[in-house]
């Protein structure tokens, strides 16, 4: 029974393959890191008759509600009528400098939203008001969480550094194509303030 479902593990991609070597014993070979399934997929059969992981009868495997997914690109979706951007991108950045060298100087992000109707709007934005969209979006929508990514870290030592900056131009990038791109946010007052003020 334990090389059935072993068997079944190797199978379905959720166990290494085995392997013979030179000696005829059997060695373990580790699968590639792109293949290695997330622990929390391995009990999320779709039938009941796969083999069960913790060896219980396939009659006591609980029945999960299937997914439901829902067309939103129709004119009369009420999800539709609330996107009004397509996409954005942040293109560049520029650093300003403080009163003195060194001190009180920061970056201004250059975002370009492109909108379902009209032409491009253009938006500038220093990293401290990202960071106070998303606490904002957080206490507006607490069980959305999970649907908001999380900002670029920070970095005193690297903070003007190209590379850094760089990564973290991606990664504001990709925050606000998240949250504008969903309809739960995208008609928040949060985030219009964030855009016109």
């Amino acid at each position: 029974m334990e090389t059935a479902a072993s068997e079944a593990l190797v199978n379905h991609g959720l166990a290494p393959h085995p392997s013979h070597d030179e000696g005829g014993k059997s060695a373990v070979l580790r699968p590639e890191r792109n293949s290695i399934v997330p622990p929390y997929w391995q009990r999320h059969e779709r039938t009941g008759s796969n083999l069960s992981f913790n060896n219980a009868s396939t009659d006591n495997v609980s029945r999960h509600q299937p997914i439901l997914l829902e067309d939103h690109t129709d004119e009369g979706s009420e999800q539709c009528k609330a996107l009004w951007a397509k996409h954005v991108t942040v293109d560049d950045y520029v650093i300003v400098s403080g009163t003195a060298p060194g001190l009180g100087a920061y970056v201004v992000w250059n975002c370009t939203v492109e909108t379902l109707d009209g032409g491009p709007m253009k938006i500038m934005k220093r990293y401290s008001e990202f960071d106070g969209l998303r606490q904002k979006l957080v206490k507006t929508f607490p069980h959305a969480e999970g649907a908001m990514p999380p900002l670029p870290p920070k970095s005193v030592i690297s903070r003007f550094r190209p590379r850094f900056l760089e990564r973290r131009r991606t990664g504001l990038s990709y925050f606000l194509n998240c949250i504008m791109l969903n309809p739960e946010f995208a008609g928040s007052p949060v985030l219009k303030e964030f855009l016109f003020s």
